[in-house]
């Protein structure tokens, strides 16, 4: 742990290394591995989560491209221990002096017209990076293109908590959502799930004295997640987490997640795509006059697909 204070960082000869983590994510993958490459980039450690759909053989094919390590695991999800997995993969086999922790519908762009590299050349423990979601409308999800999607929520909605299963009544992409992290693997203790947060013998100091919540962002970088991007995906998403509810071991899953596999087992999850989920021009027109909402046109123009 205490190699973080030994590790010599050169800001001119440094790499960068994303980790992801994926599970049927074949519509996107390919979109965020050449992405993120021709923003700096240097290589891959992607763990594949017993994908049915194509995603393995996309990463397989993206290999012969890109500098990556592809590890097939078929147990059961555990995230955090899983990309911790990573991150160490990513430091001893990849020689990451900077770790992405990534998912495959998250984009991680700078807002400064430089690259992700460039925007790194120092030594740090942990940068914490804001997270905004994007808005699924009745266009870009009947589209092929689902990154036509424009806008994200750029001011969330602070819902008081409810007692009910999650209510309808509040929108989960409208919702405030946890912050990223990019850690230095030399020193890293463990990543919580979702990779909200990090514990590195680099930041105790400022973990102890303000607590995870508390800690500064780094605004060079956002990240812009494209969770709900077609009912298709987002059936398979429900799938998923159907078998983990059914599987008869203990699982931590939210609420609206719990909400939208009894939704599925009634046969009304579709309704509840389009009635609840999915925004119309008029409710974005709405939202974006209090500025909850805002426009993103150069997101289209930044990702490759």
């Amino acid at each position: 742990m205490i190699d973080y204070f030994f590790h010599r960082f050169d800001k001119e000869n440094f790499r960068l290394v994303m980790t992801i983590l994926v599970k049927d994510e074949a519509d996107i993958i390919e979109a965020n591995i050449r992405t993120h490459a021709k923003l700096g980039v240097d290589a891959f450690a992607v763990m594949d989560n017993n994908s049915s759909d194509g995603t393995r053989e996309i990463l397989e094919k993206l290999k012969d491209e890109f500098e990556m390590v592809i590890i097939d695991e078929k147990g059961d999800y555990k995230q955090a221990k899983w990309m911790l997995q990573l991150a160490r993969i990513a430091k001893n086999e990849l020689g990451a002096d900077w770790v992405i922790n990534n998912d495959a519908d998250e984009f991680w762009i700078p807002n400064n017209g430089k690259t992700l590299k460039e925007n790194l050349r120092f030594k740090k423990a942990v940068l914490t990076v804001q997270r905004y979601n994007m808005v699924p409308d009745t266009h870009s999800v009947t589209n092929e293109n689902f990154f036509e999607s424009l806008y994200y929520v750029k001011n969330p909605i602070f819902y008081k908590k409810s007692k009910e299963l999650n209510n309808p009544k509040q929108s989960i992409i409208i919702g405030k959502i946890g912050p990223k992290t990019i850690v230095n693997p030399h020193g890293l203790v463990y990543l919580r799930g979702g990779n909200h947060k990090a514990l590195h013998i680099g930041n105790l100091r400022d973990y102890f004295r303000s607590g995870y919540d508390k800690i500064k962002r780094f605004e060079a970088i956002e990240v812009f997640h494209y969770s709900i991007r077609n009912y298709a995906q987002f059936e398979k998403n429900i799938l998923n987490r159907k078998r983990l509810l059914e599987s008869g071991k203990k699982v931590s899953m939210g609420p609206h997640y719990r909400r939208w596999t009894r939704l599925y087992n009634e046969g009304k999850l579709e309704e509840e795509f389009y009635q609840n989920i999915v925004f119309s021009k008029n409710t974005i027109d709405a939202f974006s006059k209090y500025d909850i909402m805002a426009k993103k046109p150069e997101l289209a123009q930044t990702i490759i697909y």
